[in-house]
């Protein structure tokens, strides 16, 4: 038993074996030349701040408000800037940026961080990040927007350098790579890189600039490329090859790419190249051929999802052909879809030219193929237009047969069967899903590489460079986070299931997604809601109330001791983080 005594007066603490001890109030008095005790109150069901608060008292300790004691000045959101900042550290960000202290290393990891936090402009960023802790914990606090456009360029000097301490970490011999191409569009119509080309943002029109993502199999960024906006996706693929084998010395690898990505010269060259394998797939048209030519025999799906076979036309290669019946009836019910579409708007033009209201070939032709082209099924229709009249039909034959590719795809590899099997093809071909999961951060959701508001061609490939490295911080926290976010956590699931049929999520996925809540209750969040709820632990400059103007006397106090357990979880994850 322990005891606290003052002037008689104690708080005696009880141990209780399988809960909290029991506080009782006791008064010492002398009974003779014995020292005996009694019981005041008993105070167990007080908190722990309010019993210390009393033995505080009994001390002899003069009790004061807090407000009186001091006053916070000043109070900036940090939990965040925590989380990402450790990450860093455990990725080793500084080293991988340069081996030597500088101002010019400590803005980009700055801008890093920012990137990933709030991105904004240069300019608002110098803003932004006085309003948090990340400015001072970086070291940046007088860091002007000249200062970070001078940082981008020092980091794009050194951009092959980090790529080839990315590749060491990430890649290796004989190891599969992923890269696929996107496009973000332009502000402004000076830099040399805005061209207008084919915009993966649905922005027709707008100059836009081009950038392929490098990865591993599980979609962790390793290198990135810049071109001019009207760069078509295959000139872009060998020199994504080129690099692993020259900048990286990786001498076999497997490179894998979308349909449109690897061109028939590309795989002629790597034919040619000893120790590059590769995996894609069939265009349409190439599919429609084997077809044709009785190599692939649609009723041998009957049984089955996935067919392994092989044709004169793609020698020395494994074609792997999957049909995915739920991917088959979504298709087939959307070219309906755009069909009744495209015949309801096409009855109204038709309504207007028997009116009478609506008269002449090249009026009606106008008028026709603005709606023809809307919907993209031209190609289903037989049209008939004169002065007066216009009729119109489906093409049953055709419609027909593009059904017969409903839910098809052909993946075309070199590797070997003995070192993978066909669906662990299918499943590496997938895998190009990690890229453009990528993308969609880089683009929209948390980093906003675009719009992009650069003017200098290099202002614009340090930038993407930048976004690439902030994906990269990102990509490990999601990892490490995936227990608390919407994320499926069983990510072994992917490797056994059927590599076919629609994904399913795990049971535990499924729950959380239902429920929004994890499983001890508290919420499930999303990668950017668990950032901003992390921010809420700030810290606050302090100062004693008659010491306002005195720097000396302020203090700082972080409140990361009252994170909640949630909180407290996400930093420790951040912290265990490792290479």
């Amino acid at each position: 038993m322990l005891a606290v005594y003052n002037a008689g007066m104690h708080i005696d603490i009880v141990p209780n074996r399988n809960s909290r001890p029991a506080y009782l109030l006791r008064e010492s008095y002398r009974d003779g030349k014995k020292v005996r005790k009694r019981t005041l109150a008993n105070l167990s069901a007080l908190s722990d701040a309010q019993l210390m608060a009393i033995r505080s008292v009994l001390q002899g300790h003069a009790l004061v408000p807090t407000e009186a004691a001091f006053a916070v000045s000043s109070s900036r959101a940090h939990g965040h800037v925590q989380a990402v900042s450790v990450v860093m550290s455990r990725l080793g960000m500084a080293a991988l940026l340069g081996a030597r202290p500088s101002p010019e290393r400590d803005r980009v990891l700055a801008m890093i961080a920012a990137r990933i936090l709030a991105p904004h402009t240069k300019l608002a960023t110098t803003r932004w990040w006085h309003t948090t802790t990340l400015a001072e914990e970086l070291g940046v606090a007088d860091a002007s927007a000249e200062d970070l456009y001078a940082a981008m360029d020092w980091l794009l000097a050194r951009q092959d350098r980090i790529q080839k301490k990315l590749a060491k970490r990430h890649l290796h011999e004989g190891g599969l790579m992923l890269y696929d191409l996107s496009s973000s569009y332009f502000e402004g119509s000076t830099c040399p890189l805005a061209q207008r080309g084919y915009s993966r943002d649905g922005k027709r029109g707008t100059l836009q600039v081009n950038y392929g993502l490098l990865t591993d199999a599980s979609g962790c960024p390793v290198a990135i490329s810049v071109y001019a906006g009207n760069t078509a996706d295959g000139p872009t693929f060998l020199p994504a090859v080129q690099t692993v084998r020259e900048d990286f010395g990786i001498e076999r690898l497997v490179m894998v790419g979308d349909r449109g990505m690897v061109s028939a010269q590309a795989i002629e060259t790597m034919r040619q190249s000893d120790g590059i394998d590769w995996i894609t797939a069939l265009k349409s048209t190439s599919i429609r051929a084997l077809i044709e030519h009785e190599h692939l025999q649609m009723d041998l799906f009957d049984q089955r999802n996935l067919i392994e076979l092989s044709s004169p036309d793609y020698p020395g290669e494994r074609l792997i052909a999957c049909r995915n019946e739920a991917l088959a009836r979504k298709r087939a019910h959307t070219r309906e879809d755009l069909l009744v579409a495209t015949e309801r708007s096409l009855s109204k033009i038709q309504q207007r030219v028997d009116a009478g209201r609506l008269k002449g070939q090249d009026a009606i032709g106008v008028s026709v193929g603005k709606i023809i082209n809307r919907y993209q099924v031209a190609k289903h229709f037989e049209l008939t237009l004169t002065d007066t009249a216009l009729t119109f039909a489906r093409r049953p034959e055709r419609i027909a047969r593009e059904a017969t590719l409903d839910g098809l795809y052909i993946v075309r590899t070199s590797v070997s069967a003995e070192r993978l099997s066909a669906p662990e093809c299918v499943r590496n071909y997938k895998a190009l899903a990690n890229v453009e999961r990528a993308f969609r951060s880089l683009k929209t959701i948390d980093l906003k590489v675009r719009p992009i508001h650069h003017r200098l061609a290099d202002r614009v490939r340090a930038h993407i460079f930048l976004c690439m490295l902030a994906y990269y911080i990102e990509w490990h926290l999601r990892e490490a986070w995936r227990t608390l976010l919407f994320a499926d956590p069983d990510t072994d699931a992917k490797t056994t299931r059927d590599p076919v049929a629609p994904a399913q999520r795990s049971p535990a996925a499924q729950r959380k997604a239902a429920s929004r809540t994890l499983g001890d209750g508290t919420p499930a969040h999303s990668f950017a809601t668990l950032l901003a709820d992390l921010a809420s632990i700030v810290r606050n400059t302090c100062h004693a109330p008659n010491d306002i103007h005195s720097k000396a006397a302020a203090f700082q106090i972080t409140t990361t001791t009252t994170a909640n357990a949630q909180q407290q979880r996400a930093l420790d994850l951040a912290q265990a983080i490792h290479l």
